[in-house]
């Protein structure tokens, strides 16, 4: 029976070994007989081929057409895919991922599905570590015999603002999205605590015990080395006070302006007259709860998880996108069916100070051209799915829509999926919030070293899912856009968050959400390595979906 459909042409070809450009595809499609077609384009391709290109099928029917050959399809039974080689041993140490990561070398991880990072074997413990950082660096395995069940898959988009922005930068849209944000974050609060509307609390006798749910619109401390937070809701502003011998004192440290926590307290004496505050007791986060069981596929199947791939930079790593690209047509990958990329696709420009001087392609839209070309690598029968960053473009103003009709066009290769940044994508039943994620720079600069660093981007991954919003500070370094309503918080708890940015890779699990940054594929520009960035490039994690354990794979 022919092949009718593209989509049965990928996935013919897969199991072959072999993929094939997107003209190439609809020209088998299109033929007189598609499958004697494929099988003579294959058997007539180049020993060292993986991807049949458009020009080779237009060549092989041509010489049908001109000797009048009949095209029963005559096969060998061997594909020209790629041969294993050998393994190369797995660097000393990775920067960025730190000794104990929990996964297994060139296997699964060993993170239990409850580890806290607190407790227990994980990103965070000694225990049964990984020697040489839990990095397989990888070849060329043998060859593919991809057989993916198109009917299990289902990858589905929410909280995406393409097409729904609604902000003209007007100060109703401000008012909108902070009370929208309010509203939703101490909703999550006022389950754990009897709170007061701050007018109320003003008027209590003192001495009484109450609760107060706001968002932080002051941190200072006093002389005394006591710690001031001003806390507001939509019925006015009050004073709390944390003194520096409680045992939560520490949490003051963890703190940013505009994010929504509760706090328990008694009222001073003098309280009433305009002059009271609020000893403070204990502080809430919105948090996930320890409790926490995530999601899981019904069947074993993998997601790589990549971003920052940077196309257009004259440190873009071609070579190791291409064996990444040629792995996921091995039999070791045949179960990787969807590819996630956390946004900068491409380097963009103007960016940063002298970019120009960096770039080995200066047109935008011909970086996203070449970008496309280096996403035809990867296997035609996957699921693709591509949010923006800071380097793309669109507008740098999170949250940020997903691409213009113009650059979608020229990434439609293998119909692959744009959404917004952030968005939340559910694969199979997994929730995977991706978010590009500029506003770590914000909480590595302004949280202590222990709290957050670019060395352990994860961490700083962690007070974003305590705070339950992926942008918390306005203001700073991260641009937000005031829409009708928050985009930014999580509002339901995801079971992996993914992100990129950083050019670091760090992953561990917070009161059992995997949090994954992927590194990037991009060596150390001038300008990195002027603000003292050192990228963990040409690693792709590879997430079981059905388990939650994840292997981190190198390339380079």
């Amino acid at each position: 029976m022919p092949l009718e459909t593209p989509a049965r042409i990928v996935g013919e070809l897969t199991s072959k070994g072999y993929n094939a450009d997107r003209e190439a595809v609809t020209l088998l499609a299109g033929a007189d007989d598609p499958d004697a077609a494929l099988e003579a384009a294959v058997e007539r391709a180049p020993e060292d081929a993986l991807k049949l290109s458009a020009d080779h099928v237009e060549r092989v029917l041509d010489e049908i057409a001109r000797s009048g050959e009949a095209t029963t399809p005559v096969s060998t039974g061997q594909g020209n895919g790629a041969t294993s080689g050998e393994t190369r041993g797995s660097p000393s140490e990775t920067k960025g991922v730190g000794k104990a990561n929990g996964v297994e070398h060139g296997n699964r991880a060993t993170q239990d599905a409850n580890a806290d990072p607190d407790s227990g074997p994980g990103p965070d413990s000694d225990s049964d570590a990984d020697p040489d950082g839990g990095v397989t660096d990888v070849t060329r395995p043998e060859e593919s015999v991809r057989d993916p069940n198109f009917d299990a898959r289902s990858l589905n988009v929410a909280g995406d603002v393409t097409g729904q922005s609604t902000g003209t930068g007007e100060y109703e849209d401000f008012v909108s999205v902070f009370r929208d944000r309010f509203k939703r974050l101490s909703g999550q609060l006022r389950g754990r605590v009897n709170a007061r509307p701050t007018s109320a609390v003003a008027e209590m006798p003192g001495g009484g015990e109450t609760a107060i749910v706001g968002m932080i619109s002051d941190i200072r401390s006093t002389a005394s080395g006591h710690w001031l937070i001003e806390l507001e809701d939509t019925s006015g502003t009050y004073p709390c006070l944390v003194m520096k011998d409680r045992e939560f004192a520490g949490l003051v440290e963890e703190l940013l302006h505009d994010e929504v926590i509760a706090v328990e307290g008694t009222l001073s004496d003098d309280n009433g007259d305009g002059d009271g505050i609020l000893f403070v007791d204990s502080m809430h986060f919105p948090d996930v709860p320890r409790t926490y069981k995530p999601s899981t596929a019904d069947r074993h199947v993998q997601a790589a998880l990549v971003s920052d791939v940077h196309v257009g930079s004259q440190e873009f790593m071609a070579d190791a996108w291409s064996t990444f690209a040629d792995w996921l047509h091995t039999a070791e990958a045949d179960a990787v069916e969807y590819l996630l990329i956390a946004g900068d696709m491409v380097e963009g420009v103007g960016v940063y100070p002298n970019q120009d001087e960096e770039l080995d392609i200066v047109d935008i839209y011909e970086q996203y051209e070449a970008f496309s070309e280096y996403l035809k690598e990867v296997p035609g029968d996957m699921e693709i799915l591509m949010i923006p960053g800071n380097h793309d473009a669109v507008r740098l103003a999170e949250p940020q829509p997903g691409f213009d009709e113009e650059l979608r066009d020229i990434m439609s290769v293998h119909d692959a999926r744009i959404s917004g940044n952030p968005s939340t994508v559910t694969v199979e039943g997994v929730d995977i919030l991706m978010y590009h994620g500029v506003s770590l720079d914000e909480v590595i600069a302004e949280l202590p070293d222990d709290k957050a660093s670019y060395d352990e981007p994860h961490k700083a991954m962690y007070q974003l899912l305590k705070k339950r919003h992926v942008a918390p500070q306005f203001g700073g370094k991260t641009r937000l856009a005031p829409e009708e309503e928050d985009y930014l918080v999580m509002d339901d708890v995801p079971d992996v968050f993914h992100t990129g940015h950083v050019h670091k890779l760090g992953w561990g699990k917070y009161h059992n959400v995997l949090a994954v940054n992927s590194g990037c594929w991009q060596e150390q520009t001038a300008f990195q390595k002027s603000v003292n960035i050192d990228p963990d490039a040409g690693f792709a994690p590879i997430l079981d979906l059905d388990t939650l354990d994840m292997t981190v794979r190198q390339f380079s």
